[in-house]
C-alpha cells in the first residue's frame, strides 16, 4: 500500500515558511482591500447573478453529519456581527477546476510559454477535475512553472492580463451555489475573503469580480514592481492557509469562533478547524468523511449524486477515470 501514498493528500504541520507565507498573504490582502478602489465598481462590472431561480439558497443543499438533509438551521450568518467573517477556498469550492491552470492557459494564448508547458498544465487540470484531489506534485510543478513564466514581468502587466483571463476562462466556472453562500455573508454585513494557493493577484481579481472583500493568496516576490521568480515563504496551501486566516483575523479584529470557512479539500482541514463554522463544499472523499465524523455541514453543488461522492464530473464514465488513473501511474513511474 505504501506505493499508493502519492495518491493521497499529504498532511503536514505549520512551518516557519508557512507562517511567513500566511503573514505575507494577510498583509497583501489587507493592503488590496483597504487601499485599492473597487475595480468592479469602477469598470461598471456586474457581480455574478443572484437570481433565486439560478442560484440555490444556502440551506437548500445542506447535509447533516449523518448524511440526512436538514430542513432548517438557526439563523446563519448572524446579521450585523462585525467580528465574524467568511473564508472561501477557491479551486473546486467557488470555481470549477484550478485557477492557476486557467491562468496558465490564458498566458499560453498570449505566447508566454511553449506548447510543452501547456500540455503539462492541461494534464494537471484534467487530473484535478477527474480525481477531485489536489496532488502535491502537480501543485509543485504548477508553482514552479508559473514562477519561471512570470519572472521579469511587471506586476501591473500580469494584473491587466489576469482581468482578461478571468473573463475568458473563469467567469463561467463559478459555482452558483457557493456564490450564493458568499452573498449571504455579505448581505449579513460580514466580510468575505477568498483563501487560495493561486497567486494573490489572480485571487484578488476574482474576489473583486464577485464583489467579495478581498483575497488571501500565494505572494510572489517582486522588486520595483517586477517579479523575481521567488516566493515569499511558500505556496498558500494546507497549514499556510490557516496561518493566513489567523493573521488576518488578528489584524482585522475578528473572532474566529464566530467565523465560517468553506472548502472542498482535506488539505484545508487546518483552516476549517480553526473557525467556529466549518463547511465542506463539493468535498473530496477524505474531507467528507472527516466532516461527518465531526458534525460539520456539507454542501454539494456538483451534478449527479454519484459524481458528488467520487469527486468527478457526472459525464466522466468509468473508462475515463480508468484512463486518467493509468496515465497518472505511467507519469509517476517515468518520474521515478
Amino acid at each position: 500500500m505504501a506505493a499508493l501514498g502519492w495518491l493521497t493528500p499529504r498532511r503536514r504541520s505549520a512551518t516557519a515558511r508557512s507562517v511567513l507565507a500566511g503573514e505575507a498573504a494577510a498583509e497583501a490582502a489587507r493592503k488590496s482591500a483597504h487601499d485599492t478602489p473597487d475595480t468592479a465598481a469602477e469598470e461598471g462590472l456586474e457581480p455574478a447573478s443572484l437570481d433565486p431561480a439560478e442560484n440555490p439558497e444556502p440551506t437548500d443543499s445542506s447535509e447533516s453529519a449523518d448524511g440526512s438533509t436538514a430542513s432548517a438551521e438557526p439563523e446563519f450568518p448572524v446579521v450585523g456581527d462585525e467580528k465574524a467573517a467568511a473564508f472561501f477556498d477557491l479551486d473546486n469550492t467557488v470555481m470549477q477546476g484550478a485557477a492557476l491552470f486557467h491562468f496558465g492557459r490564458g498566458l499560453y494564448k498570449r505566447h508566454f510559454f511553449r506548447k510543452r508547458e501547456l500540455v503539462r498544465f492541461a494534464w494537471q487540470q484534467a487530473w484535478f477535475r477527474l480525481a477531485g484531489v489536489e496532488d502535491p506534485e502537480h501543485m509543485q510543478d504548477a508553482r514552479d512553472s508559473a514562477l519561471s513564466i512570470v519572472k521579469g514581468h511587471r506586476v501591473s502587466e500580469l494584473m491587466s492580463i489576469g482581468e482578461e483571463i478571468y473573463d475568458e476562462y473563469m467567469a463561467e466556472r463559478i459555482w452558483p451555489g457557493t456564490r450564493a453562500l458568499a452573498q449571504a455573508h455579505l448581505d449579513a454585513g460580514q466580510r468575505v475573503w477568498l483563501v487560495t494557493a493561486a497567486p494573490v493577484e489572480t485571487a484578488t481579481i476574482i474576489a473583486r469580480r464577485l464583489g467579495l472583500t478581498g483575497a488571501l493568496g500565494t505572494v510572489a516576490e517582486s522588486i520595483g514592481g517586477v517579479y523575481t521568480g521567488k516566493l515569499v515563504g511558500e505556496p498558500l496551501h494546507g497549514p499556510a492557509k490557516a496561518e493566513a486566516v489567523r493573521a488576518l483575523a488578528t489584524a482585522e479584529n475578528l473572532d474566529l469562533a464566530r467565523c465560517a470557512a468553506y472548502s472542498d479539500s482535506a488539505n484545508d482541514i487546518p483552516m476549517l478547524s480553526i473557525v467556529g463554522h466549518p463547511y465542506a463544499v463539493n468535498p473530496d472523499s477524505h474531507l467528507r468523511k472527516h466532516a461527518r465524523e465531526r458534525g460539520w455541514r456539507l454542501r454539494d453543488y456538483r451534478t449527479g449524486r454519484k459524481a458528488a461522492r467520487v469527486g468527478i464530473p457526472a459525464a466522466a464514465g468509468a473508462g475515463a477515470l480508468a484512463g486518467a488513473a493509468a496515465a497518472a501511474v505511467a507519469l509517476h513511474r517515468r518520474r521515478r
